[in-house]
């Protein structure tokens, strides 16, 4: 079943890569590929129906506290191999739709997210060892520095090889968000956020994994404290947009 061509005209979608998590009996927790003030779309491998009535909370580590709305499941997206699984969410309630809309333009954290100081800025470390990824990423990162209508935001976003540079990196310096590749060399991301969560100077950073594993990758990423899992293809851009735009809300 596809979204209604009405309701996207009337409710634009906006890319925006939120956690979900189920309030209310599931223990899984999922993300979403776009948001609008009329509902949005959630990458999940989960069983749903057109017609479930869901509540959820939309959240990002450290820059967004969770914000539960009620929807309905609209339309449901099978799973391709170039592209992930899902379901689009209607959301009815006004009070919710205008949750939605502070997400999108006018809504802030509260005092206990991560607050990037006015001189480092917010700053992103991605651990990844393919260069040719790493050349991609930089080429879109310059395509957001000139693109950016907005205003300049406090986002660095810098690189490191695997997770051994990548712990050598997070002890020297301050980092607000990690995006890593679940597969390296020398240390591999699983082994990264092991050790990220133990050590205490560490272990309260943000973890976004990149991974084209399926499922078994996914829990035991999130078991050992992963906050936001992605399926490859990458979605970095999104990412990064959704960072600049919580950081606009501020």
């Amino acid at each position: 079943m596809s979204p209604d061509p009405a309701d996207q005209r009337q409710h634009p979608r906006v890319p925006t890569v939120l956690r979900v998590d189920y309030p209310h009996g599931r223990p899984l927790r999922d993300v979403t590929e776009n948001l609008s003030a009329g509902g949005f779309f959630v990458q999940t491998e989960q069983l749903f129906a057109v017609g479930d009535e869901l509540r959820l909370a939309l959240s990002f580590p450290g820059l967004l506290d969770p914000v539960e709305v009620a929807g309905t499941v609209a339309w449901v997206r099978i799973a391709a191999p170039d592209q992930p699984g899902g379901v689009g969410i209607r959301v009815e309630s006004e009070q919710d739709r205008r949750r939605l809309g502070d997400i999108l333009s006018s809504a802030g954290p509260n005092d206990s997210a991560v607050t990037p100081s006015e001189q480092d800025g917010y700053r992103v470390l991605i651990v990844e060892d393919n260069p040719h990824i790493i050349e991609m990423y930089s080429y879109v990162l310059k395509k957001l520095a000139s693109n950016d209508l907005h205003g300049k935001v406090p986002l660095e976003v810098h690189f490191a090889p695997d997770g051994h540079h990548a712990l050598l990196r997070l002890r020297e310096d301050r980092f607000s968000l990690v995006m890593l590749d679940l597969y390296m060399p020398v240390m591999d991301g699983f082994a990264l956020v092991e050790r990220i969560r133990e050590e205490e100077e560490l272990k309260g950073i943000p973890v976004i994994a990149i991974s084209a594993g399926g499922k078994e990758a996914q829990d035991r990423a999130m078991q050992l404290g992963v906050d936001i899992y992605l399926r490859k293809p990458v979605r970095f851009v999104e990412v990064l947009e959704t960072v600049k735009q919580l950081l606009r809300i501020r």
